[in-house]
């Protein structure tokens, strides 16, 4: 089944970061127009904009977002799949959020544009201007 979707590029830099599984949720880490915090018994996973990340932390920079515009139903099944699969066909490497109204695929800043371009090939709709778009 293919799905065609409207995704937004927003503009910031994004650093994903790695803490140890005991230490607090950093309050660098819960500020910007895009944050995530994930807490598991290994690890403590902070999604942030990439200027808030304090030098030392270890993060992988460099990261863009492609907001899959929403609200998507909570029960609808292969939203991330039809995003994934033309990706890794390119060979981009992604890292997925997933809250509740909709999706965000993290690429790498480097490979933005080939990103857009193969969801583009894949009959995807891409909002590039990084406004936001009517979801009307």
């Amino acid at each position: 089944m293919n799905r065609t979707f409207r995704l937004r590029v927003l503009p910031d830099d994004l650093a994903i970061c790695s803490l140890g599984a005991d230490q607090p949720v950093p309050a660098w880490g819960m500020s910007g127009p895009l944050w995530s915090v994930t807490r598991t018994p290994d690890e403590l996973s902070v999604v942030c904009a990439q200027v808030n990340v304090p030098e030392g932390v270890k993060a992988e920079r460099n990261w863009r977002s492609l907001q899959v515009v929403g609200p998507l139903p909570f029960d609808m099944v292969g939203v991330l799949a039809s995003l994934v699969v033309p990706l890794a066909e390119a060979g981009i490497s992604i890292f997925a959020l997933a809250p509740f109204e909709t999706d965000y695929i993290l690429v790498r800043a480097d490979v933005l544009d080939a990103a857009c371009e193969a969801l583009v090939k894949a009959g995807h709709i891409m909002n590039n201007n990084q406004q936001p778009m009517d979801t009307g």
